[in-house]
């Protein structure tokens, strides 16, 4: 029969309980995660969140309570009344923060019932992940999915006092607004009492906190959910959490520096490790031209090497044929990849293939000389000046790249993470930090017919480019920084633009007449005409820096109610369909699906 709480208040957590309660009365509360019947003891070990304590129920002490615990099965909610002692010698668990203790219980009493649980609750227990999401309740009972949660709390915790100690206001922006583009499909929400427009919900507040450093409120940072509407992936979900801020009166190392005192701070409380400052600093041009990547993983080496020069008078058609259509040649030294097998070769040329490479073209250098397709081209002299500029010797393979540019740096930036990978080079628990500066101002839309922001088009151009932003918008330069970890963006931001004169030129560039930008950003031009300080601000992915931390490989570890792939909750089964009455009410009328 269930009981009530009724006159037994809880005194300690079961992690809590250690050799300094021996001899005590404690009152702990839980789940049941074992029971062991040895015949005449029986041993339960209670879990909550703090962790897990061994009880044990006498019937030569206590028949009545160590008759009521032959009814407790795995997962039942309980509540333990008993004296703390120290286990025997031969019982003590020292993988256990418990383990020198355990609690002789003289009242119990079953607060709830459960079923069989669908997979064990417990670290090593195999379960497939739409039924761990779908019983996400019972997933986060496990103790190592409730660490990252835990660890999740500290960050957002040293978050919110490290700003605040700074000066930073905390301001909620709105969750319901207007659509505005800004590089991602928005989530609509149709309403109802104005039937026939709708709210958007916010890929950022990118628009707000400009609006509040124009307010004159200086310094503002809000941990805040942003969502976008577009395909998902392990480190993607349609809403996830910014650590979001913005100052006033600043330049760009202004920025950098409070940020890398902020990561720095979360590394040493979170990882115990001492993180060098400042952070390297790489362009974005050196960065694609050394890694192939704006998110270069600086764990190993592999850097990527310019060899135009060394080969322009090559036998080879390949690379004298890129050079004649303007194109260069870069090559990639693979430490120790002369092991690798035809196989493995043939397979990275095959994925080279599959990244946009008309081919990819390697020479194995061994004890023997030089091997493969391309080695019968090459003289004494070149390969001597290709030792040299990639400083290789025997047992290394170098892998070269001829093309235009962009396609040479991009598919020997994905060679050089894969052969990383087979080489053993990524150590893992090591940590790289480097920012990104320099990013171009415009890029070419999907269709290539018109430019688009690379960041959004609130990024100040550098002083320097503002000449070119009329007639030659691919030349200009964005005061953009990203922070990468370990080949991943965990936060980007930049200086905006503050000056409506300059907002009128860039929204031109991108082909916004100055109706159709009035249209979609007027408040924001209002508001810059009366007179907005200098500004710039970051966004750090609160999700993607929490999963790194915690060593997980997927952002939905660390999201207590993730979304699937197809953006569905197996839990709650949304998205759902909802009443026509309610479809009514909205102004909208249900399409009926094609069968």
């Amino acid at each position: 029969m269930l009981e009530n709480m009724t006159g037994l208040k809880r005194t300690h957590y079961c992690g809590e309980v250690d050799e300094t309660l021996l001899g005590r009365e404690v009152v702990i509360m839980g789940w049941v995660q074992h029971r062991r019947d040895h015949g005449g003891l029986v041993f339960i070990d209670l879990r909550d969140r703090s962790g897990l304590l061994q009880s044990v129920f006498n019937p030569q002490e206590d028949e009545e309570t160590h008759q009521k615990s032959h009814d407790v099965r795995s997962e039942y909610v309980l509540a333990l009344r008993g004296t703390v002692r120290r286990r025997p010698a031969d019982m003590v668990n020292p993988n256990l923060k418990t383990g020198q203790v355990e609690v002789f219980i003289r009242e119990l009493r079953v607060l709830n019932v459960a079923q069989t649980p669908p997979f064990v609750v417990e670290d090593h227990g195999e379960a497939n992940e739409n039924v761990r999401l779908k019983y996400r309740y019972i997933d986060l009972r496990r103790p190592s999915v409730l660490k990252k949660f835990i660890l999740r709390h500290r960050v957002a915790g040293l978050t919110r006092n490290y700003f605040a100690d700074r000066g930073f206001l905390e301001i909620e922006t709105p969750v319901l607004t207007k659509s505005t583009p800004e590089g991602a499909r928005d989530y609509l929400v149709p309403s109802r009492v104005n039937q026939g427009l709708f709210y958007a919900l916010p890929q950022s507040p990118q628009l707000f906190k400009q609006i509040l450093m124009v307010a004159g409120v200086d310094r503002y940072c809000q941990i805040v959910k942003c969502f976008r509407d577009e395909d998902l992936r392990a480190d993607r979900q349609p809403e996830f959490t910014q650590v979001d801020l913005e100052m006033s009166f600043v330049e760009q190392d202004d920025v950098l520096d409070l940020l890398e005192g902020y990561i720095s701070l979360v590394f040493k409380e979170i990882l115990g490790l001492d993180l060098p400052r400042p952070f390297p600093r790489l362009t974005y041009d050196e960065a694609l031209r050394r890694f192939g990547s704006d998110r270069p993983d600086l764990r190993y080496g592999l850097e990527i090497v310019e060899l135009s020069e060394v080969l322009s008078q090559s036998e080879a058609k390949v690379f004298t044929e890129a050079l004649a259509r303007g194109g260069c040649i870069r090559g990639l030294k693979a430490p120790g990849a002369a092991s690798f097998s035809r196989k493995q070769l043939d397979d990275l040329v095959a994925y080279a293939i599959t990244l946009g490479a008309k081919g990819l073209a390697w020479i194995k250098i061994t004890g023997d000389g030089w091997q493969g397709p391309l080695a019968k081209f090459l003289t004494e002299e070149e390969k001597a000046a290709l030792a040299r500029a990639l400083e290789a010797g025997p047992g290394d393979v170098i892998f070269f790249g001829a093309d235009t540019a962009p396609i040479v740096s991009s598919v020997l930036g994905q060679i050089r993470s894969r052969a990383a990978q087979e080489l053993g080079l990524v150590r893992e628990g090591e940590f790289r930090l480097t920012w990104v500066t320099d990013f171009p101002m415009f890029e070419y839309d999907a269709e290539g017919k018109r430019w688009a922001a690379v960041h959004h088009p609130f990024t100040a151009p550098r002083d320097e480019d503002l000449k070119y932003l009329a007639d030659e918008p691919g030349r200009v330069r964005a005061k953009a920084y990203d922070l990468v970890l370990n080949g991943n963006e965990i936060g980007g931001g930049s200086l905006r633009i503050h000056r409506p004169d300059v907002q009128a030129l860039v929204f031109r560039a991108l082909g916004l007449e100055a109706a159709e930008a009035r249209e979609k950003f007027g408040f924001l031009l209002d508001a810059l005409a009366y007179g907005a300080p200098p500004h710039g601000g970051c966004a750090f992915g609160l999700d993607r820096l929490v999963m790194l931390l915690a060593g997980a490989s997927s952002l939905r570890e660390v999201i207590a109610f993730p979304k699937t792939q197809k953006a569905t909750c197996p839990l709650t089964e949304a998205p759902g369909p909802v009443d026509p009455r309610q479809m009514a009410e909205l102004g909208l009328r249900p399409e009926l699906k094609k069968s």
